[in-house]
């Protein structure tokens, strides 16, 4: 009897690990009315970057409360002051990736809440260590699936296997 019981909670386990990583991502710019133009292409993975080393996102510049939206669909898993990164927000969505938001003014999503795509999560700003520079938001993308094939020899190469770069996430 035991031994069935582990065998269906390895099945439930595997299926509730499997799905996430099928559910397409169709990502888009979480800056409502951003560009491509908005960010420059070359800053993720730019090194040295102040106090992280490495640049392991991209900035989106917008207006100060421009609206910061979900790029997918997901749950917040975190929501509040982070360091350097000021108000952010943690949104866990498909393929097991944390979108991570820095810098907001505000944030009007709750944690633990489901969000879909194109929701509204906050605003624009210049909180942590962006205070005194052009309000913007950092956005990075966290593989909590390591991706061994993207180690480098690059500063910090070893971590690539789980930041992504947002800029070739999201839809053009």
């Amino acid at each position: 009897m035991a031994r069935s019981k582990r065998k269906v909670f390895a099945i439930l386990l595997a299926i509730f690990i499997a799905v996430p990583l099928l559910v397409p991502e169709n990502a888009m710019i979480p800056v409502v009315g951003a560009r491509r133009s908005d960010w420059n292409q070359d800053s993720f993975w730019y090194s040295p970057w102040g106090a992280s080393g490495v640049h392991k996102g991209i900035d989106i510049f917008a207006p100060a409360a421009q609206a910061v939206i979900a790029p997918v669909s997901g749950f917040v898993i975190y929501r509040g002051e982070m360091g350097i990164g000021g108000n952010v927000v943690l949104l866990m969505g498909p393929k097991w990736r944390i979108h991570y938001f820095a810098h907001l003014k505000r944030s009007n999503v709750r944690a633990f809440g489901f969000y879909k795509k194109g929701t509204e999560l906050g605003e624009v700003g210049t909180t942590g260590n962006a205070f005194g520079k052009p309000p913007h938001l950092h956005y990075s993308v966290v593989s909590i699936v390591p991706l061994p094939w993207r180690v480098t020899k690059q500063a910090q190469g070893w971590k690539r296997m789980f930041f992504l770069d947002p800029g070739k996430i999201v839809a053009p």
